[in-house]
């Protein structure tokens, strides 16, 4: 069975992704479209929890035949372990097209950790619970998992800051981080320094529950008849998600980059609206002209993703023209095309839109080849 409505809800987050990574580049954005600077929330901070359930929501689907029945072999797991290999990989190529230049790599002092790499780790831990955790035994986990990571944030001290400092580098996370991975192998931008990760080892514990959350969305979704009732099932454990993590917010703060145990569960909360919006639309009233182009996109979105982040390094590290005082590519296209009539927060905006845009029309030229990139 494949749910086109969950093939719509991936494009849609994909060219959210691209539409706020675009804009992202750009000093003078629109503040929904960029990260919220520590806690809180804006649309942006939605986009990656979004990627991480929507694994989840696939994964009940990919899975099921192991967990209605037939006993898992050990190609099963080699599967999995290939699939969160290759994304991990891929993760550290990016970081090293980063790091020292466009065809430069210097793993001496690659980044370890970054989206591609958590996205791995969360699915591999989460498809291992599917397969060995009975129902039960997995919503224990998940609880297990958000709980003692709140306790554990809170509740234990970190050498020279205290407990419950939720900054970026006296969290418990940042310390944990730093005591397993090298500091050249740190992520240094955003105020972090070399002292944590956005994207680091501690804080996947509870990403992995971001994961399972779509994974029981999509149990309810194959439990249910196809009707407004599911929708509606779905729309009401959102809005269930969303109080509970705004309440929790009040003691562990809802922040992404530490990807708290309220954000998983307000993000959930989100995620499961967004779902049950494009299940009833689709699958439901059969209203399906208005979804094709992002099916298309969603139908290939890690070449995408990786695609896109790509361009814009590529952008960034390249310059028009010579000398010290030679813009990047990115700021010449975005001051002399974009900007220079449309002004700094429209410029940005549109660079971005145009860019989803362009890489729409990639997606519909694989399309229409079959051209489908899996990993």
């Amino acid at each position: 069975m494949r749910l086109t409505s969950l093939d719509v809800f991936r494009g849609i987050t994909i060219a959210g992704m691209i539409l706020v990574n675009m804009a992202g580049v750009a000093d003078d954005v629109y503040p929904p479209l960029a990260h919220a600077d520590w806690h809180g929330c804006t649309p942006t901070d939605l986009v990656f929890p979004f990627f991480l359930f929507i694994i989840g929501v696939a994964m009940t689907f990919s899975l099921s035949k192991y967990t209605e029945g037939e006993k898992p072999q050990s190609g099963v797991y080699w599967r999995i372990l290939r699939r969160a290999a290759i994304l991990f990989v891929l993760g550290l190529l990016l970081n090293g097209f980063w790091n020292k230049g466009i065809w430069t790599f210097d793993f001496s002092s690659i980044r370890l950790m970054g989206v591609l790499q958590r996205i791995s780790l969360a699915y591999l831990f989460a498809s291992l619970t599917v397969l060995k955790l009975p129902r039960k035994g997995q919503w224990i986990l998940a609880g297990v998992l958000l709980i003692g990571y709140w306790l554990t944030m809170m509740y234990i001290p970190v050498p020279g800051y205290g407990a419950g400092v939720l900054t970026r580098e006296g969290n418990f996370g940042a310390f944990v981080d730093r005591l397993i991975i090298p500091k050249a192998h740190l992520y240094k931008g955003d105020g972090f320094n070399f002292l944590g990760d956005p994207e680091g080892l501690f804080s996947t514990i509870p990403a992995i529950v971001s994961v399972l959350a779509g994974y029981f969305a999509g149990q309810w979704i194959r439990s249910q008849p196809v009707q407004s009732r599911t929708s509606i099932g779905l729309a009401l454990f959102g809005v269930g998600c969303l109080i509970v993590g705004s309440a929790w917010g009040w003691v562990f703060p809802i922040n992404k980059k530490i990807w708290t145990s309220s954000y998983v569960v307000f993000t959930s909360g989100w995620a499961l609206l967004l779902l049950a919006a494009c299940y009833e639309l689709i699958e439901v009233r059969r209203i399906k002209r208005w979804s094709k182009p992002f099916e298309i996109m969603g139908l290939n979105a890690i070449a995408l993703f990786v695609a896109s982040v790509l361009l814009i390094k590529i952008l960034v590290r390249t310059n028009i023209g010579t000398g010290e005082n030679a813009p990047n590519t990115f700021n010449w296209i975005y001051q002399n095309v974009f900007a220079s009539w449309a002004g700094t927060f429209n410029g940005s905006f549109l660079f971005a839109l145009f860019t989803v845009l362009f890489w729409w029309l990639v997606a519909v030229i694989m399309y229409r080849q079959r051209w489908f990139v899996k990993v």
